[in-house]
Formats: structure tokens, sequence, C-alpha cells
């Protein structure tokens, strides 16, 4: 049997490691590796297939920019030195979500603007915003790959109102994207032309990610160079032993297959919030149907569980697969040596866990080790899936039917009552597993409440519970939801901000447009067969949280 590598601890239940082992014998047999770094389609299925051989910018974008990292040093220090205060991320899914762990990673950085990050359409999210900051003093990046995603644009709209000189502007996107006239229109101080053979969820290390980090000051340097070394230990090498990467991405790909597909994160301090972003890379790029050559169609997919509150062992199904990111030295929280317990407890208990370890001494060479990690080891469990990682095939789905209730203003589906809501919940235990979808302003004080709500579907089911915000997870899980195997519950949870933010150029505002976006993935899952029901919360959010968590306990 091959050993675990080096950097990696891993206890596997029976028969796993033994297929790792059969996995890596057939991965060199095939010389994966090497035709991953090769850029070689096939890997993935057919050659020719859309959105394969050029959505792997990825693998060696570390090494380009970094040579460019002085320049974006530069950028950012001459920012700094015209005044700007703030910084306003305004993105989507992978446009956002790696700003936002670097964000909360390194906090704010002495002398460098604040960052924050808006990928929300809800009214009060962009009062939030605006709270906070004064449009003198404010750069706004506007960052989509496309250029034409309704939740970045339409924020533009509005913040360009309220500060319509464009060299507080600065865009990040593709090459010949409809953001680049706009930018040339509306003079921003810079654009950055994106690689664009760099799917979203795979773009942390290049300008999505690096820009964001540069203006807030974090070492965008250190985390190219750790980037870096992870990609050279991933390069094709003689031994499958020291190949964290691919061993990594092979046993959550048998994993997976054997029905233990319920990826949970337990995360230390500062690094909690990586979560956020491996759940987007992992979900949006397994949650796929392949086609079996003798079986025909099958959905899989690698559900990921970030946030989850820790709970005893009896409360967790065999469906899952603990993955510990563990700090290596310093003084650990108390969180910290409650996650490294409990992950003892549940390898002796029979579940698989894996380790791997960060330093703060090193956290940004870490951490850019981490991203590359993730993304090289998703592609190989894609291969081990029988799926492309690149493609998105049911985001559109939603997308086209937020305009659907967008252009016919669609009414509200009602309320689900008790009855509905314990169908949904009490047959909930494995291998199904529970989202819970908000449409509603992000706040520390709403993600307790929704913890204790998970906390309590889970304890009494066994369900994996899974949290995200709307419309920030139509970017991110939404495609393993609609896409994956049919095991999701799913409850939508709405909220009406008090007042009406306009977007300029429209006939609706972000109310009517968070209303639309909700409508039309609710009815997206109930198309594809899938239980969903909806409840609306009152006026103040997360005490109606707390009262339906104590409603549900009460149900279940």
């Amino acid at each position: 049997m091959t050993a675990v590598p080096e950097t990696l601890t891993a206890h596997l239940p029976d028969g796993v490691a033994e297929a790792v082992d059969a996995r890596l014998l057939v991965a060199a047999e095939d010389d994966i590796v090497a035709r991953i770094w090769r850029r070689d389609d096939t890997v993935w299925g057919p050659a020719g297939q859309p959105e394969v051989a050029d959505r792997l910018g990825w693998l060696d974008i570390a090494d380009r920019l970094l040579p460019e990292a002085d320049d974006l040093i530069a950028f950012a220090d001459e920012v700094r030195d015209a005044g700007i205060l703030d910084v306003v991320l305004l993105g989507m899914g992978g446009s956002s979500l790696a700003p936002e762990v670097l964000r909360r990673t390194f906090g704010f950085q002495a002398g460098y603007p604040h960052l924050h990050v808006l990928d929300s359409t809800d009214a009060q999210a962009v009062l939030d915003v605006e709270a906070v900051t004064d449009p003198d003093t404010t750069l706004y990046v506007v960052a989509t790959k496309s250029g034409g995603t309704i939740e970045t644009l339409s924020a533009f709209a509005h913040f360009h109102a309220l500060q319509p000189d464009g060299t507080h502007f600065v865009a990040i996107t593709d090459p010949g994207s409809k953001l680049v006239d706009l930018a040339t229109e509306h003079g921003f101080r810079r654009t950055f032309l994106n690689d664009p053979d760099i799917g979203g969820r795979y773009s942390a290390l290049s300008y999505f990610g690096l820009v964001p980090g540069a203006l807030m000051g974090a070492n965008i340097r250190g985390l190219l160079q750790g980037a870096g070394i992870a990609a050279a230990a991933a390069r094709p090498i003689d031994t499958r032993v020291e190949h964290a990467a691919l061993w990594l991405g092979a046993a959550l790909g048998e994993l997976s297959a054997r029905g233990r597909d319920k990826l949970t994160f337990l995360i230390d301090e500062p690094l909690q919030s990586f979560g956020l972003w491996v759940e987007q890379l992992v979900a949006e790029s397994t949650g796929k149907t392949n086609e079996h050559p003798e079986h025909g169609e099958n959905a899989v997919g690698i559900l990921p569980v970030a946030d989850e509150p820790l709970g005893a062992v009896a409360g967790y199904g065999q469906d899952r697969v603990f993955v510990h990111l563990e700090r290596s030295d310093g003084e650990p929280s108390e969180g910290d040596l409650a996650r490294a317990a409990l992950m003892t407890e549940l390898a002796a208990a029979g579940h698989a866990t894996i380790t791997t370890r960060f330093s703060p001494a090193s956290l940004a060479e870490d951490l850019g080790g981490l991203f590359f990690t993730a993304e090289f080891a998703t592609a190989v469990a894609g291969w081990v899936l029988g799926i492309n990682p690149f493609d998105q095939p049911n985001v559109q789905e939603a997308k086209d039917n937020t305009a659907k209730a967008l252009e016919a203003r669609t009414p509200a589906q009602p309320d689900a009552h008790d009855h509905e809501l314990q169908e949904l919940l009490a047959a909930a235990g494995p291998p199904s597993y529970v989202a819970i979808m908000a449409y509603v302003a992000p706040s520390e004080q709403f993600d307790a409440a929704i913890a204790e709500l998970r906390a309590a579907i889970r304890d009494a089911t066994q369900a994996t519970t899974t949290f995200g915000y709307g419309p920030r997870f139509l970017h991110s899980t939404g495609q393993l939801h609609k896409g994956g195997p049919k095991h999701g519950r799913f409850l939508q949870l709405v909220h009406g901000a008090a007042a009406g933010v306009e977007i300029p150029g429209q006939d609706y505002d972000f109310e009517t447009l968070k209303a639309a976006q909700a409508i039309g993935d609710l009815e997206t899952l109930r198309h594809h067969g899938l239980p969903a029901e909806r409840v609306t919360l009152g006026e103040d959010p997360v005490a109606a949280v707390k009262h339906l968590t104590t409603r549900v306990q009460g149900l279940l």
C-alpha cells in the first residue's frame, strides 16, 4: 500500500486506502500528472469538449505573476498615497471569495485601506457598505470574468451614481469583455486583464485575488511564492508517495465514489474563512453528471461543508470525510484544541480523516500553497469521478429563471407550514443533506443564529448541513445543488430589507432583484424534483432564525 505523503496525516476506512493505492497506480500508468501539466483535455473526457483545455491557466499563474508583484504593490502604494481609505470589491463567486478570505485572514494592515467585499443584492448589505465608506476616499474594484454579471454591474451602477469620478474605479476582467468598454467609457483608474484560460473558482492566484490583496496590503509576494512551491511539488515525479495534491484528489474521489461525499472542513484560526473559497471550488467543480460507458449517466459530486459547528461523534453519519487544516505552531485557541480532539475521536470511531498543517509564521506562503493544492486536488478528483471539473452547466439555468422572474415580477411562493417543514427535515438523515440558503444581509450575528439551527438539524437527524448567503451561493454550491446527486433538501430563508435601494438605469431595485433570484432558485430546485421549502423571516432576521430553530426542534 502506498504511504500517505509526509505533509498529510490520514486515517481511511477499510478498503479505501487500497482503492486510493489502486487509483494512484492508474494515475502513474496513464501519466495523469504529466498530462495535466501538458494541458491535455482528454484527462477529463473526449478531446475538444468546451471549458477544459482553455481552463488550465491556473496551473502556472503563480510563476507567471510573481514578476508582477512589484507592480501590483506599487499600484497599491499609489492608491494609498492618493488618499484612499477604503476599497470596496464588487464581485460574485470566484471574483469575491478569495478576496474575502484574504480580508478575513490578514485583517487590516496599518497604512493601507480597509477592504470590504460586497457580493450581495440585499439592499441592507448595500447600505451597510455605504454606511462605513466615503465615496471621496473609496476605490471601487469591479471584478467579473464575463463582464456581464448582473449583481456586479448593478452594484457598479449604484456606486457610480454616488461617485462619478472614474479614477475611483478599477476593473478586473477578461480581455474583450463588456467591462473593458465600460471601464474605458468611464475613465477607470486601471483595468487588469486576467488570463482568460482561468475559470472563476480557480482564479484566487490571478488578478482577481491579487489586486484586492495588494490594495489591502496583504503579502501577495508570499502568496505567489507559496503557490509556486506547491506547484513545483505537484509536477510529474517518479515517486507517487510525495505528491500530496495527487494523493488528496485521488482520496477524495475514491471516498466520494464510496458514499463518503460530505467533505467536512475543520479549520483552525486564522484561516477559518478558507472554507468559503474552497466550498465553491469543490462544489461547482464536482457536482455534475458523468457518462459511464457501462452504466449510463450518473450524478456525482463532493459536497463541501464549511463552518459547521462542532458536534458529538455520534451526530455524524458515515457519509462524511473530515479535513482538518491544523495550526502547527503558536498558542492554539480553545477552538483549535477542540477541533484536534474531535479529529482524534472521529478517526477512532472509523471515520475518514485527513489533516494538513499550516504555520502562522509563514501564513501567506502556506495559504498560497493551500490555494494551489486545493485546485490541483479538485482537478484530480474530477478525473476520478469521470467529470469535467471546469464547467458549470447548471448555473446558467438559475440565472435564466431569475431573468424570467424579474421580467414577469413573479409573486413569491407561500411559506412552509409546520407539516411541510417536518416532512422536509425529518427524513434528512444520511446520505441526504440540508442546504440552508438565506437571502439576507450577511452579519456575524446571523451566522451565529444559523449555526444553532444547523446543529439542531444535525443532532436530530445526523444530516449534514450547509449554509450559504443568497445570491452568493448561486455562484458556488448552486451547481452541486442541481447537478449533483439528488440528496439535497433545501430550506430557503428570505428577508425583505426595510428600505429599497435603486439601481440606476433599471426599472427594478436591489430588493426586487434579490426576490427574483430567490424565486428563480426555488423554482429551479423544484423543477429538478428536489424538496425545497421557503420561510420568510420577520423584521429582525436573527430573532426569526432563533425562533425557527425552536420550531424545528419541536418538529424533530
